[in-house]
């Protein structure tokens, strides 16, 4: 039976920048994956565009290209990355840079799949009766309008797939879904129909194991963490897919970390909301269906995957201004530093209230106390050594959240003693981006494809 190997060496923007290349080198496969985007991502993106139309992509992809495209060239290795963000076009005239100065022009195929960008026609949609409606709480998306910031579809496999039918070695797609980047290269190569609920279902959920890179072969892994063997030199995950829609989990022989039915469980549950109903645009795939079932050493095989019809909608993520933040620590030490830091939380109160100063929201957190576990401990056992106090604020008004930002460094002098740092300085005033989760008909959006010889 036909099978082809598809690795991930990106779980999100900001992971290694040697697990693309260890991918490559160390053992084969025949596709390569980069899963760049998540929601936040989008909109920063979008600002870093606005202030420079050549930008609003992930540039850490164009560096990975000119690292290992020899090596994909030679060994007839495609990328697929949604490194595009909101400027596919500038990633790939970036690319094909890359691809002239490495003295391959003329021999690299780069597919570009755009449209997801809607930003620009959200008033004619609304006007056509598209409400955008808030998923979660039901508003019309016409309440934050004048301050959305980025809104995105999330494209399926399908036109991914198109892109390598056409001849592409490297694919760049903006906002496709995370298991479309594995999946695609299945419904290419195996020929599946765009309607083989089953095959299909079994690719997403390919594509969702080893969408967060080494999250599943060890990484931030809850089970046995401290057997895992060296972390630091952990491999990224590869599936060997196969035709009927079975496929294994596995990592290159030799790198570190560890591939299990435990840790591929652990990583099935990432995100995940009805199992049953698991909704992407290429399929709606049944979680409860999964069979794993042990491989071998680092292996572990996955079958049985029933899958149902994909629904007429596509979801769209939306990024709008949400007011300010400030965010800012101080650092006290034993003894008495749990009492040191509650104190100077309520002297600032104080001091806040006592300018008038008005917030949405004030958050203080005691880290080495109940920063993570709120609430759990907030009868200390024995005395902490040393307690960072911080303390957040947000809200619309910015000259308020600007004037917070200078009241608590003062209290290294003016309040309870032993501060030992000012943690990251004084508090910056940053743009809260907030998510607007929103629905939307296939039939009012086209992705689009190209391919082009750099």
């Amino acid at each position: 039976m036909k099978t082809i190997r598809i690795a991930n060496g990106q779980g999100f923007w900001g992971d290694s920048l040697e697990a693309p290349v260890q991918l490559v080198e160390r053992g084969p496969i025949d596709y390569l994956t980069l899963d760049y985007l998540a929601e936040i991502t989008m909109s920063i993106m979008q600002k870093q565009k606005s202030r420079d139309p050549r930008t609003g992509y992930a540039v850490d992809f164009v560096g990975a290209v000119a690292r290992i495209l020899p090596a994909c060239v030679e060994r007839n290795i495609r990328i697929i990355a949604n490194a595009g963000g909101v400027n596919p076009q500038a990633c790939s005239a970036a690319v094909a840079d890359v691809v002239a100065r490495l003295g391959l022009s003329g021999r690299v195929r780069i597919g570009v799949v755009a449209g997801d960008d809607i930003s620009g026609s959200l008033d004619d949609l609304m006007a056509r009766g598209v409400e955008l409606k808030n998923m979660e709480t039901g508003e019309p998306l016409a309440s934050v309008r004048d301050r959305v910031q980025s809104a995105n579809v999330y494209f399926g496999a399908a036109p991914v797939a198109e892109a390598l039918r056409q001849g592409a070695q490297i694919v760049i797609t903006g906002r496709c879904t995370d298991t479309g980047l594995a999946l695609a290269p299945m419904i290419y190569q195996f020929g599946w129909s765009l309607e083989d609920w089953d095959r299909l279902a079994a690719g997403t959920i390919a594509g969702h194991i080893i969408e967060c890179g080494a999250q599943t072969t060890g990484g931030n892994c809850q089970v046995n963490w401290q057997s895992i063997p060296n972390l630091w030199d952990i491999g990224y995950p590869i599936v060997e897919a196969a035709e009927d829609g079975a496929f294994v989990v596995t990592k290159h022989t030799g790198t570190g970390g560890r591939v299990d039915i435990p840790g591929v469980k652990e990583q099935l549950m990432y995100e995940m909301g009805d199992p049953i109903n698991y909704i992407t645009p290429d399929c709606v795939a049944d979680f409860t269906s999964i069979h794993l079932e042990d491989d071998g050493k680092d292996r572990v095989r996955v079958s049985q995957v029933r899958g149902r019809a994909a629904t007429d909608m596509y979801k769209v993520s939306i990024s709008y201004l949400a007011g300010y933040k400030a965010v800012g620590m101080l650092i006290y030490s034993w003894p008495d530093a749990f009492e040191k830091a509650k104190a100077a939380d309520r002297v600032l109160r104080q001091r806040l209230d006592a300018l008038g100063l008005k917030f949405d929201e004030i958050l203080t957190q005691f880290v080495g106390v109940n920063s993570l576990h709120a609430g759990l401990a907030a009868a200390p056992g024995p005395e902490q050594p040393e307690v960072v106090l911080r303390v957040g604020v947000r809200g619309e008004d910015r000259k308020a959240i600007e004037r917070f930002t200078k009241e608590l460094a003062p209290l290294a002098l003016n309040g309870p003693p032993t501060v030992s740092g000012l943690g990251g300085g004084r508090p910056k005033v940053e743009e809260i981006v907030a998510y607007w989760p929103a629905l939307m008909p296939k039939s009012a959006v086209e992705p689009t494809v190209e391919v082009f010889t750099a």
